[in-house]
């Protein structure tokens, strides 16, 4: 009903009457979680937005379906659910990320907006409860328990399909496409950081593409286990207050809606209860970023220089590097990403917490482990887009400085041990570093090999060599 001021109107829940701004689609379970937890002023994120009302979408037509919902109540959220999705009322979803146990607060933040707009949709006007309710209608058959873990696995797919994997598979191409390039490009390896035997740059940037490739293939495996759905278990995994048919054909509502082979559990509790499938994902996502860490620092010691380092690739000067020193440039593309990557490792070790921290019927901790997890595929993805795109593909070879240290490296005698012993490779080594003197000029001047023997071993191409010819 609406109240004396335009500006308001009342609602009315179990604990009370409050005054809700007459625009808000939200209602008065919204405003007590709002009130109550003014934590961190950061909200839902917007793919989990979607989920959530992917998850509405999908209940009102199957209870439409099965005659438990009226055509025209199940039509208006179906419409309201649509606006949503295309962009529409995204202000209205306003419970902060930390909130109360299991998401009640959100899932209500999104039971009553889909509410609201459904009666205008209807010409009915928002708060009038009687004709359609956040509980009794868009909640029909639902429980926060079993929609909220339903929404994080959707959640999660979304995410992965619409940020990470692009971005992931075109990391991968964008290296190969440089491994080409540098094909020919001899560099000397270090192990410890010391001097070790020649290996080609292109080689290295294979590596990598192929390190990334198998991260991918590890995400979605891991993923697999996010189709299996506990939607329909209710409050406790029974089924309490559903049609008997409503689990397998919501699952497969939802499965059309996103295009992913979604269906029900075979468990309904255990789906409910158990937080593993996220803790999985998380764990796979770990695993990346710290590769991608490696991946960043290794490019950043590359780059390193231009005068004082080892300057054998250049990245791409994207921006200035220094508030005081004219004409430097720093690797900024590789260090935001190792930024993201420790956020990532420290959102799987929250997870982790978070996934333990059930009792009995519930994990009340699903509201954290919502928004880490796909917060975690989003700004990898992210991240990955943007050093693909402002980095990896315009990475130049220093060619000539490349080749010049993988000739001085003393790492180069290991090819003379099969041909001279260890030992005297050892000291061949030791007089090149105290004298100055090339491994070659020293083998020449002691008659150990004849030089044309001599350059056959010490072949910088043919030393290089994958085994696979690469």
């Amino acid at each position: 009903m609406t109240s004396d001021s335009a500006a308001y109107r009342v609602e009315k829940d179990s604990m009370g009457e409050r005054q809700i701004p007459a625009s808000a689609y939200y209602g008065i379970q919204t405003l007590r979680a709002v009130e109550n937890f003014p934590i961190s002023g950061l909200r839902p994120l917007a793919t989990y937005v979607d989920a959530c009302v992917l998850v509405k979408k999908a209940t009102a037509i199957a209870n439409r379906e099965l005659g438990c919902l009226p055509e025209d109540i199940s039509h208006a959220i179906v419409k309201a659910a649509d606006e949503i999705l295309a962009g529409r009322f995204r202000d209205q979803f306003v419970v902060d990320v930390y909130q109360a146990g299991a998401g009640t607060s959100h899932h209500m933040n999104v039971n009553e907006v889909l509410a609201n707009r459904a009666l205008e949709i209807l010409g009915a006007s928002k708060g009038d409860y009687s004709r359609i309710s956040p509980n009794d209608h868009v909640n029909y058959g639902q429980s926060t328990n079993d929609v909220i873990p339903t929404a994080i696995r959707i959640g999660g797919l979304l995410a992965l399909e619409r940020s990470l994997y692009p971005a992931l598979s075109n990391a991968i191409a964008a290296l190969d496409n440089q491994a080409e390039t540098f094909k020919t490009v001899v560099r000397s390896g270090r192990t410890h950081l010391q001097d070790a035997v020649p290996v080609r740059l292109g080689e290295n940037f294979r590596a990598w593409a192929q390190i990334l490739s198998e991260h991918l293939i590890r995400i979605e495996t891991a993923s697999g286990d996010l189709t299996l759905l506990g939607l329909g278990g209710s409050a406790a995994g029974t089924g309490l207050n559903t049609h008997p048919d409503y689990r397998h054909r919501v699952a497969q509502i939802l499965a059309a809606l996103i295009d992913q082979p979604l269906r029900s559990a075979p468990h309904l509790m255990a789906a409910m209860q158990s937080m593993a499938p996220f803790v999985a994902v998380s764990g796979a996502l770990r695993n990346l970023a710290q590769d991608c860490v490696k991946l960043s620092h290794d490019l950043r010691l590359l780059d390193s220089g231009p005068k004082t380092g080892f300057k054998e690739i250049q990245l791409p000067p994207v921006q200035p590097g220094s508030s005081i020193m004219p004409g430097k440039y720093n690797p900024v593309m590789a260090e935001m990403t190792s930024m993201v990557c420790f956020q990532v490792m420290g959102y799987d070790s929250a997870i982790a917490l978070a996934a333990q921290a059930g009792q009995l019927e519930l994990n009340v901790m699903m509201p954290l482990i919502a928004y880490n997890l796909i917060h975690s595929i989003e700004i990898l993805g992210n991240t990955l887009a943007a050093l693909t795109q402002r980095c990896l593909k315009g990475i130049q070879a220093n060619r000539d400085r490349c080749y010049d240290y993988a000739e001085g490296s003393l790492a180069l005698v290991t090819a003379l041990n099969p041909h001279i012993g260890y030992l005297k490779a050892a000291a061949i080594a030791k007089e090149s570093l105290e004298t100055g003197k090339s491994l070659r000029q020293i083998v020449t001047e002691q008659g150990l090999m004849d030089p044309e023997a001599l350059a056959q071993v010490l072949d910088l191409e043919k030393m290089s060599q994958m085994p696979d010819g690469h």
